[in-house]
């Protein structure tokens, strides 16, 4: 006979046991509950399954093929106020705006094309030298070598003096040359950012406040990238896609800016990424795309949202496949320079009355001393 160890036995009491079956209700029996059409509400309201929208199988999820809003740089500070709306309020929507009749010369665009395409052709050993890091926040951006053959190549410029004297030892005879065109242009996109940001500042519904008194002088930026032209499969294009989208999300959120500006070189479309998705559409050859910037969605409280922009390259039609993004913030004082002072009617009176006094004191003073 098998003797039973008390925790087998009550092991196996707790496994076999079955709770007894319900108690019966009487039919004729009220529920304690006083309304019961409120509580059967209740219960079926409670029980209803959530509707749930799932994400899109593709990412990101293209929203529309749209035209930015075009601006004549020109028509600028004589714009009529009826126009006006027409330009900022798809510029709140989209976050994007395209500036034609810039003023910068297209012989300079081109040749700081050229002079940036050459970077490209420095040997990789001396690009592994010149990699962006926590502690060099310029050169070029860290890919493999096949991903950089299908993705492209970028490369970060600013005016930092410790950038020029590194780049002189590894692109001597021309890097000299490339950066005295390159702040050229700078300097002029700058201009006409600034025009624009001041622009945006008058006629935008809301105030634009900068509200950070201690941040110091803005660094210049420029973002040249070298592009590979899309490949026609699908699946590679949506990975490539991806991939760009990727990127240049964590390179948005490195550098904050107020605006930037986006030399596009003819490229065949320029993708303008947000939360909510992509919208695309075909820039004009000459023109000057400018997105929305992190900074400026802070000082205008919401009202213009910050987006990533993107020029995309299709087709075999162009030798050098090369854009140029400049970022730009304002100086601190940038906009405490516009401020108009307001006198109150209390101040004006108080200035009526010292002044009136003074004159009076003046005439008393003329009687005692010439009579």
């Amino acid at each position: 006979m098998e003797i039973m160890k008390p925790e087998t036995l009550q092991m196996n009491n707790a496994v076999n046991f079955r709770a007894p079956p319900p108690s019966p209700v009487a039919y004729g029996r009220r529920s304690s509950f006083n309304n019961e059409e409120v509580l059967t509400d209740f219960i079926q309201h409670s029980l209803k399954v959530p509707d749930l929208i799932l994400p899109d199988k593709v990412f990101p999820r293209q929203n529309s093929i749209r035209a930015a809003p075009k601006l004549d740089f020109q028509d600028l500070a004589s714009m009529r106020t009826e126009y006006v709306e027409d330009i900022l309020g798809p510029l709140a929507e989209l976050g994007s705006l395209e500036v034609i009749n810039h003023g910068i010369s297209r012989e300079l665009i081109e040749l700081v094309m050229d002079l940036g395409d050459g970077l490209f052709g420095i040997p990789p050993e001396k690009k592994r030298a010149m990699v962006r890091s926590p502690e060099r926040p310029y050169g070029f951006e860290e890919i493999d070598g096949e991903s950089e053959i299908r993705e492209g190549e970028e490369f970060f410029w600013c005016g930092e003096e410790t950038l020029s004297l590194e780049m002189e030892g590894i692109w001597p005879n021309d890097y000299s040359n490339f950066r005295k065109h390159v702040e050229n242009l700078s300097g002029q996109i700058e201009e006409v950012a600034a025009k624009i940001l001041r622009f945006i500042q008058h006629n935008t519904l809301e105030n634009i406040c900068h509200k950070n008194e201690q941040e110091t002088i803005p660094k210049k930026g420029c973002y040249i990238h070298k592009h590979s032209r899309k490949t026609s499969s699908r699946d590679e294009s949506e990975q490539s896609l991806r991939y760009d989208v990727i990127r240049t999300l964590i390179k948005g959120s490195e550098s904050p800016h107020a605006l930037c500006l986006h030399l596009c070189n003819g490229s065949t479309d320029f993708h303008v990424y947000s939360k909510k998705g992509w919208v695309s559409f075909s820039p004009s050859k000459d023109s000057l795309v400018i997105t929305i910037g992190d900074k400026l969605q802070v000082w205008s409280r919401g009202q213009y949202k910050h987006v990533i922009g993107r020029s995309i390259f299709k087709g075999e039609d162009q030798e050098k496949c090369v854009s140029m993004s400049f970022l730009y913030s304002p100086s601190p004082n940038f906009f405490q320079d516009d401020k108009i002072v307001v006198i109150s009617l209390a101040q004006q009176a108080i200035f009526a009355l010292f002044f009136t006094l003074s004159i009076q004191f003046l005439v008393f003073v003329y009687n005692i001393l010439f009579r």
